[in-house]
């Protein structure tokens, strides 16, 4: 995407809407412009009159007319300031938006690639970047180049031969700002890069703060943020560097175009061609015209970091999911909720080895299958294709006979519960937690499913109860009753089928007996798939499936298998020993 193509994309999709503060902005630039003209112009006469022909007629006139002119410029400058940050805070909001809507609607397949802290970075150091371009840099763009040209007028209808002697500071300030620019974009490139690594890290020192004490790595952490925090310190310092390079730049030109325009003024006094109150409202308007200047010139570097942050952003918005609606695709119609996997082919990367392979198997309706298998095995990836998390290379997938890929989304994961071992809590209250399955849910709702997922009996002993706010991903509850929350959850929801990666394997014996029986009532006459890590809590499986480097080995009954499996057998009597 070319500069042309962002700035047209930008237009369109974000600045377009905000027209009329635009054009409000522009007209009140043109007040700057020429309250600011008749400042420099005001000094001609002032001069003259008071001055040069002690004329006493004006003497309050000019003086209310520079104060007159003062405060429209600041009024005028006021009013388009705000008028322009009310535009870049709206603006900066719909584009950290449409970077959150992204995050929630992409495909998991896709989030998993993900970096989060690029991401992280991308909606807070790359959206200002580009709210600069989309407000700062327009204001500027208006207010300067109308203030500069007022400005010029009044040069030159002081003197042409010293306007044009002006003029020449103006492309020479532009090649050295556009040059400076260039540099800035890439640092700033490099910055947002590492911006995005430090903000991962810090995620991950307040997930990991135990694990980082239990081991004492506080001095190799502390190494690792000052490498992260020096190298962003060594960008962020070459980007203010840079950015600042043009001063000394403009004040050496400007104080070569300051001693080459006296000079030049002595010369045009001593033949009669300017006069002394020209000279000083020329001086004046030149002076005045040393900020838009400056302004204008480091304009294109705004330019340049606002494009290369959206350079980096549309492409996130624009993302396209893989995993869509097909266009014959119709609402699920549930019978027994019966799925079967047919001749099934999946890796997660084309280029990659196959996770699964040709895999058959069927999970009965209403009926319990477990997956049982070493680590790496596919029982994962299994489960992440039923609610089409991924999608299939080859083969079929049936719910109920109909293939799910013909099934809408929604209504196929309306149908679909899951609890896993690492639960995933929001930092709200419980009940907002729980409700999260069912947005209308009413109390008394929410209250038979805490009663019957055993979380009645500790929500009561908290002071705000119902209310009580849990912390990040629940930190200020056990593991045992955020586990009984995600149950709760999960029976509010109703769902045909409940995906279970084994809910009780980190659990004490007493707190393992109460999760295993609020399962016991979520799973009741409900198609349920369990990745078993401990072969003991899925011996009453209708039928277990037993997988190995991607392929069903072996299927049946726990007796069954230990009859007629060694590889189930081997696994069953480790896990016994342990």
């Amino acid at each position: 995407m070319n500069k042309n193509k962002i700035y047209k994309r930008l237009y369109k999709d974000y600045s377009k809407k905000y027209l009329d503060k635009i054009i409000l902005s522009a007209f009140l630039s043109i007040l700057v412009a020429g309250s600011t003209s008749a400042i420099a112009w005001l000094l001609d006469p002032a001069i003259k009159k008071l001055f040069i022909e002690k004329d006493r007629s004006l003497l309050i006139y000019i003086p209310l007319m520079i104060i007159s002119a003062f405060t429209i410029k600041g009024l005028s400058l006021y009013y388009a300031k705000t008028t322009m940050i009310g535009v870049g805070e709206s603006l900066k909001k719909e584009l950290q938006f449409d970077m959150v809507n992204t995050l929630i609607r992409t495909d998991t397949q896709i989030i998993d690639k993900k970096h989060s802290g690029k991401f992280i970075s991308n909606i807070t150091y790359d959206v200002i970047h580009i709210t600069n371009l989309l407000s700062n840099a327009i204001l500027t763009l208006f207010k300067d180049s109308l203030t500069l040209i007022g400005l010029l007028f009044v040069m030159f209808l002081q003197n042409w031969k010293l306007a044009m002697i002006s003029i020449v500071m103006i492309p020479l300030a532009s090649f050295f700002a556009k040059t400076l620019g260039k540099r800035i974009s890439k640092v700033v490139t490099q910055a947002q890069e590492i911006s995005g690594f430090l903000t991962t890290f810090l995620v991950e020192l307040f997930k990991n703060h135990k694990l980082i004490k239990i081991f004492q790595k506080e001095d190799f952490e502390k190494e690792r943020a000052e490498v992260f925090l020096s190298q962003l310190k060594e960008k962020s310092q070459k980007i203010a560097t840079v950015s600042i390079r043009m001063s000394p730049i403009m004040e050496f030109l400007t104080g070569i175009m300051i001693a080459i325009l006296i000079f030049y003024s002595g010369v045009l006094m001593s033949r009669g061609e300017l006069e002394i109150n020209n000279f000083f409202s020329f001086l004046a308007a030149m002076m005045l015209a040393y900020q838009p200047v400056r302004s204008l010139s480091t304009l294109n570097m705004t330019l340049n970091q606002g494009f290369s942050a959206a350079s980096r952003i549309l492409p996130i918005i624009d993302q396209k999911n893989n995993i869509n609606n097909s266009s014959n695709a119709k609402l699920i119609e549930v019978k027994n909720s019966n799925i079967k996997f047919q001749n099934v082919n999946f890796s997660y990367e084309i280029s990659e080895e196959k996770t699964l392979h040709s895999v058959n198997l069927e999970f009965q309706g209403r009926k319990m299958t477990s997956l049982v298998g070493h680590s790496g095995s596919g029982k994962s990836t299994i489960m992440n294709l039923i609610p089409r998390f991924y999608d299939i290379q080859s083969g079929k997938i049936f719910f109920d006979n109909q293939p799910i890929d013909e099934i809408t989304i929604k209504s196929l994961r309306e149908q679909i519960s899951m609890v896993s071992q690492e639960t995933t809590l929001f930092d709200d209250t419980i009940k907002n937690n729980i409700k999260y399955a069912k947005e209308n849910a009413t109390d008394d709702e929410i209250y038979n499913v805490a009663n019957l997922s055993f979380c009645q009996e500790f929500i009561e002993k908290l002071p705000s109860k119902y209310e009580t706010v849990i912390g990040e991903n629940g930190v200020r509850l056990s593991g045992g009753e955020k586990q009984r929350i995600s149950i709760a959850r999960a029976m509010l929801k109703k769902s045909s089928v409940i995906l279970l990666d084994e809910a009780t394997s980190s659990l004490d014996s007493e707190t393992e007996t109460k999760i295993q029986e609020a399962l016991n009532i979520l799973t009741r006459n409900k198609t349920t798939i369990v990745i078993a890590h401990r072969i003991s809590t899925i011996l009453n499986s209708n039928n277990i499936y037993l997988i190995d480097k991607g392929k069903v080995v072996e299927n049946g009954k726990h007796e069954e298998l230990m009859n007629k499996s060694e590889l189930y057998r081997n696994f069953y009597e480790k896990q016994i020993q342990k």
